[in-house]
């Protein structure tokens, strides 16, 4: 009897064996994409780039360096994210363990009493006692449940790379922010300055009018001038006050005001090194994140496929069974039981048919969405570097114009005292010269917010 068991085992062990090397699994292989040209005219060769630069190399200011740190610490958009890496994990850990066979343990007593009309010649009461243990193991024959586990592998590796992208976009709203706060802070002082310069100059007015150089509508329009200039200062204190309370949320702490320097002491690398558009596959977290989604979706075909197959359970069950508790441990006692099933799905209600085609659909939609998020991805480096070289020549472009302004309202005041020149033609060129003046801080955020957009698009800021 035992041995007829043993060779009943050995058999369906032997099957096993055939059936895995039968294997109709199929293996990922990394999607061949075209990079070429995704930089545009400024795609290079060298491989150097500044996504491999720390962000700490980056921005060097130390306010900035310590809001970014904080943000990192605080946020809680990264701290969801971290969050959603733990439960992959767990789910990535659950798949491993589905490889194994399930296990239990269980312990029954059991007492009936029997009606004596139903059962008048006994028994008139059963009883009996039940110690035991039962295990079940499907057997892995065409891969279904490594692909799960590949899979969750996967969705482990996308999680991660979404809290990678979670943190490069946070540090790249928490310097930005912080350069637009700073821009304000200097367009008030741009415009307080000229507030005092426009009270000078009507105080000026006023005199020439006294000895009747000008008329009283100069001195009215001068003012006006003057009430122009300082009506936009509460409207830039709301915007500091705004940005501030913005930038809190980002740190993950109550509104407040936030400690910072001065824009003309901000200093960023100049050395723009993009690389060369195929890095974006590994620096990239988004990239990475699309890229990790096809390889998920890809095992999930495989699992869907391998429905289709005969599915392979082994079952067991062992244990003491006994009337009586004295005996219960009696090697007699003792009950055994193995069970080895072999089940081919024939008609499912196109179950596992509507299973492989909604996957092989959703791995078609991860992988058009990889392809899209790559392209936007090179979009946003050509962006960035175009908007970077616009800055820079208008910096160098606003320079010579505020040179001309300056002396224009020099020479417009000096010419005024001797009658040469308007009052108009005194506002004109105050006027101007705030617009300048404004525009150059705008120019130089445009530079500043150009190499962070530039950073985070190619990657960096989370290693």
């Amino acid at each position: 009897m035992r041995t007829t068991s043993i060779k009943h085992i050995i058999l369906i062990a032997g099957l096993t064996g055939m059936l895995y090397s039968c294997s109709t699994q199929h293996h990922f292989q990394r999607e061949t994409v075209s990079t070429k040209g995704l930089f545009g005219n400024s795609e290079k060769t060298d491989t150097a780039t500044i996504a491999h630069k720390p962000w700490r190399e980056l921005f060097t200011e130390t306010y900035l360096e310590k809001l970014i740190q904080e943000g990192l610490d605080h946020n809680s958009d990264l701290q969801i994210a971290v969050q959603k890496v733990l439960e992959a994990e767990a789910y990535f850990s659950q798949s491993k363990a589905a490889m194994l066979p399930n296990l239990s343990v269980k312990a029954t007593g059991n007492y009936t009493g029997n009606p004596e009309t139903l059962y008048p010649s006994g028994p008139a009461e059963v009883k009996y006692f039940q110690l035991g243990a039962d295990a079940s193991w499907e057997i892995d024959l065409w891969g279904k449940l490594k692909s799960s586990k590949r899979g969750a592998y996967a969705n482990l590796l996308a999680t991660d790379a979404g809290k990678k992208a979670v943190q490069t976009r946070l540090i790249a709203d928490i310097a930005t922010a912080y350069y637009n706060l700073i821009g304000l802070d200097e367009k008030l002082t741009i415009t307080r300055q000229t507030v005092k310069n426009n009270i000078d100059l009507v105080e000026t007015i006023k005199l020439l009018k006294e000895s009747g150089k000008v008329t009283g509508a100069a001195v009215v329009q001068s003012e006006a001038a003057r009430y122009a200039a300082e009506v936009t200062i509460p409207d830039l204190e709301q915007q500091i006050r705004e940005t501030e309370n913005g930038m809190d949320i980002l740190l993950g702490r109550v509104p407040g005001s936030i400690e910072r320097g001065k824009i003309d002491d901000q200093t960023l690398t100049l050395d723009l090194n993009t690389g060369i558009p195929a890095q974006l596959l590994d620096n990239r977290p988004d990239v990475m994140q699309a890229e990790f989604a096809v390889m998920s979706a890809y095992e999930t075909t495989n699992s869907a496929r391998a429905y289709f197959y005969p599915a392979l359970t082994l079952t067991a069950s062992s244990g003491f069974v006994s009337t009586d508790l004295n005996q219960f441990f009696d090697p007699k006692s003792f009950a055994a039981n193995v069970i080895g099933g072999l089940t081919q799905p024939l008609f499912n209600k196109k179950i596992n048919t509507t299973r492989l085609k909604v996957a092989q659909a959703q791995q078609e939609e991860a992988l058009i969405s990889f392809r899209n998020t790559l392209l936007i991805a090179g979009g946003e480096v050509q962006n960035a570097l175009g908007s970077y070289e616009s800055s820079v020549q208008k910096i160098a472009l606003r320079k010579l114009q505020l040179e001309a302004l300056v002396k224009s309202v020099d020479f417009t005041k000096e010419l005024l005292n001797y009658g040469s020149a308007t009052y108009i033609e005194v506002l004109n060129a105050q006027t101007s010269l705030l617009s300048a003046q404004l525009s150059r801080v705008n120019d130089r955020l445009q530079q500043l917010d150009a190499t962070i957009t530039l950073y985070r698009a190619l990657g960096g800021g989370w290693k």
